[in-house]
């Protein structure tokens, strides 16, 4: 059997003013062009399939799955299961939500009572129409069983239309791109439906806590203040940084780590506070405490200068040169974590848009360039989560950086970071 026109015949083609939103579609176009449906499905394969669901149910039941089916006045009887690739997803709306799955799942779940016909991207030029049922639908499942296993791995992904590529939104957005490129989604998708809608929540609610808009947004204004990090890196880093501005840049370790242990002791002695009931005075800090404090810091200093090293080896760093904040680890965050809440329906594009323009500026404001950004990113993020083990959370944001300041179409590379 055949695949891909409506009843009526091909859609007409594309104007010569259309732009493919992703790689994905220009792939979809010129398959079905030739009518080469094998290359179309290998194509679909390897995709992200996206579906609407019913936001009620999928809140009640998040296990479960509710698709929404739709209309096409072109299939007999109407019904159709409307699927879309990433690039041709409509901009989020509060109340209609996607999820996504493989292409061979959609030939596994169908049911009699489902429509029997699917249509890939409606509307687009890269549209094309598949019987649902069995057996015709084993003819296109089969390229997604038989398609490699799906591995993520590092890689640019930039929207030509629907995401901004210049100006302020898309330099808060680059602010986050490390995250994308690791996590294999659009560094400009400002109007984010992410992983789609049950994945979203799952994962703020599993990696952050977050179950409500309140959280969402206490989460996200901490990362814009670059408060949701440990003040002790703050307090090394910080004292550091008036080292060097005190003698003329570069900073012995030893000194550094002596310094803390006097700023420390000197800390801990007791002081007189005056305020409005008057004068209140604090007790010396027990001696043991102290101690434990001066240990824990310079274990800090010590796992700060390793990772400085490994990161000069991999080219994050320029010789001789230190991260100077880790502010960066919040305020890339606060990029993601603006789009993550959109995807999750805890806020509005409006609110998203803000929030990244937000988190440029204050990156623009703490950093000279997007190298030092990176720099303070990567460095953050290991503190946080590698133990020094430098496994899989430094690597792969190693991997993201050679991405980033080398790749075509890096708006690392065409877009100042001041």
């Amino acid at each position: 059997m055949t695949f891909g026109p409506p009843p009526g015949g091909f859609p007409p083609p594309p104007p010569s003013a259309w732009t493919p939103p992703s790689e994905v579609e220009p792939a979809l176009f010129e398959a079905k062009s030739r009518e080469d449906w094998a290359a179309y499905f290998g194509t679909l394969a390897h995709s992200r399939l996206f579906f609407e669901i019913q936001k009620d149910k999928a809140d009640a039941t998040p296990s479960a799955t509710y698709a929404v089916f739709g209309y096409d006045p072109r299939v007999a009887g109407g019904r159709i299961w409307a699927v879309y690739t990433e690039g041709m997803l409509p901009a989020p709306e509060p109340h209609r939500v996607f999820d996504w799955n493989y292409l061979e799942w959609f030939a596994k779940v169908w049911q009699p009572t489902d429509p029997p016909v699917i249509v890939i991207s409606p509307g687009s030029p890269c549209e094309a129409f598949l019987p649902s049922a069995p057996p015709h639908s084993a003819a296109w499942a089969r390229y997604g069983e038989q398609a490699p296993a799906q591995e993520q791995s590092p890689r640019l992904r930039t929207l030509r239309i629907g995401g901004p590529l210049y100006g302020p939104a898309a330099h808060g957005l680059a602010c986050g791109a490390l995250l994308c490129v690791n996590n294999d989604s659009f560094w400009n998708g400002m109007a984010s439906h992410g992983e789609g809608y049950p994945r979203e929540r799952k994962q703020l609610r599993e990696w952050w806590g977050i179950t409500s808009r309140e959280e969402w947004l206490s989460a996200l204004n901490g990362l814009l203040a670059a408060e949701s990090h440990s003040r002790v890196w703050d307090f090394a880093m910080g004292l550091r940084r008036t080292i060097a501005r005190d003698f003329g840049g570069h900073v012995d370790v030893g000194y550094w780590k002596q310094s803390v242990a006097n700023v420390i002791r000197a800390n801990s002695q007791g002081s007189a506070v005056v305020t409005e009931d008057g004068v209140t005075k604090t007790e010396p800090r027990p001696e043991s405490e102290v101690e434990a404090g001066i240990e824990g810091v310079q274990r800090l200093i010590g796992r700060i200068t390793r990772y400085e090293a490994r990161m000069r080896a991999d080219g994050v760093l320029g010789e001789n040169q230190y991260v100077s904040s880790v502010a960066a680890w919040d305020l890339g965050r606060a990029s993601n974590m603006a789009r993550w809440g959109l995807a999750a329906r805890f806020g509005t594009l409006k609110e998203a848009e803000s929030a990244v323009i937000q988190a440029g500026r204050a990156s623009a404001l703490a950093y000279k360039s997007w190298q030092d950004f990176a720099a303070g990113f990567i460095l953050g993020r290991s503190l946080h989560f590698d133990e020094e083990e430098f496994g899989s959370w430094y690597q792969n944001m190693v991997k993201a950086h050679r991405i980033l300041v080398s790749g075509p179409g890096s708006p690392w590379l065409n877009i100042p970071f001041r």
